[in-house]
C-alpha cells in the first residue's frame, strides 16, 4: 500500500494475536506483542485499531506516530442480553473471571446501568495457574448467591478457565451463569 502511494494505512485487528506474550514470563523469552508492533511500524501503518486487546499496555508498544484504538466489544454483549426474553436483566452480577478483566467487566457493569439495570453487582475470581494452561485453584471474590452471573471475557482458548469458573459461581449459589467473550480460540482440546 504504502509503494502504492496510499496517503494514509489504518490497520484494523480485530484480534491482535500475540497480545497474550505482553511481558516476559521466563528467561530468553520473546515479548511478542511488542514486536508485532514494531513491525507494523517498520512497514509504515499509520494508525492501529484493535478490538478488545488482552493487555491495554500493548497500546504504549507502538511509538508516538502511530496512534493506536482499542474498541470494546461490550456494546455487543449489552445488546444480546437485552434481547433475551429468556433472561430479565435483574440481580446480575457481572464476573470477571480473571483480576486482569476487572476493568472489563466494571465496564460491562457501567453499560448495564444506562439501560436501566439497577443494583448490579461485581465479583471476580482469583485463578492460581499450576503451569501455562493448568488451572491450580480458583477462588471467589464477591457474592452471587440467588443472582444471574455474566462473565465477561477477551479470550477463551481452551474454555479451561469459563469450565472451572462456571463450577465456582454454580458451587457458590449463582442461579444461572452466561458469558461474553469476544474473542473464541478454541485451541487444542478446546470444550
Amino acid at each position: 500500500m504504502r509503494r502504492a502511494s496510499a496517503k494514509k494505512i489504518n490497520v484494523v485487528i480485530p484480534y491482535y494475536g500475540y497480545a497474550r506474550q505482553d511481558r516476559k514470563t521466563a528467561p530468553r523469552v520473546p515479548i511478542s506483542a511488542a514486536d508485532v508492533a514494531r513491525l507494523l511500524e517498520t512497514v509504515g501503518v499509520d494508525r492501529v485499531i484493535l478490538v478488545d486487546v488482552h493487555s491495554g499496555q500493548i497500546q504504549g508498544f507502538f511509538g508516538p506516530r502511530v496512534p493506536v484504538d482499542n474498541l470494546e466489544a461490550n456494546l455487543v454483549a449489552l445488546n444480546y442480553f437485552c434481547e433475551q426474553k429468556r433472561f430479565p436483566l435483574k440481580d446480575i452480577v457481572v464476573v470477571s473471571p480473571d483480576a486482569g478483566g476487572v476493568t472489563r467487566a466494571k465496564n460491562f457493569q457501567a453499560l448495564l446501568s444506562t439501560v436501566g439495570v439497577k443494583e448490579t453487582s461485581l465479583a471476580m475470581i482469583i485463578k492460581q495457574r499450576k503451569k501455562a494452561g493448568e488451572i491450580g485453584s480458583m477462588h471467589l471474590v464477591g457474592n452471587v448467591a440467588g443472582k444471574q452471573a455474566i462473565i465477561i471475557d477477551d479470550i477463551i482458548d481452551t474454555a479451561g478457565t469459563l469450565s472451572e469458573a462456571t463450577k465456582v459461581l454454580k458451587d457458590m449459589g449463582a442461579l444461572s451463569v452466561s458469558c461474553f467473550a469476544t474473542h473464541g480460540l478454541f485451541t487444542g482440546k478446546a470444550l
